[in-house]
């Protein structure tokens, strides 16, 4: 089973490495996706791969890399028609 989340991550998120700290553990856990910086100082992430080892990604998301804050996680179920290959920075 192959499940897709988008995450919000609210916080102190951008400008501390985030998203590339997203990237290099989504490798390691076979997790495919996307994170890019949001306008109101939010980042939000894209990520799909198997159910648990999403569950250890959204569990690194709630606390980030070391300089990072992070106040709040939204999280929603996606809907995609298509897997998504690799983990694209934006």
């Amino acid at each position: 089973m192959i499940l897709t989340l988008r995450f919000v991550v609210e916080g102190r998120v951008q400008g501390v490495g985030f998203r590339a700290g997203a990237r290099r553990l989504a490798a390691q856990l076979g997790i495919s996706g996307s994170a890019r910086n949001l306008p109101d100082g939010s980042v939000e992430v894209l990520a799909q791969g198997d159910p648990a080892a999403i569950e250890a990604f959204a569990l690194w998301l709630e606390r980030g890399p070391a300089h990072a804050r992070v106040d709040r996680v939204q999280r929603s179920e996606r809907m995609t028609p298509m897997r998504i290959s690799g983990f694209d920075v934006a």
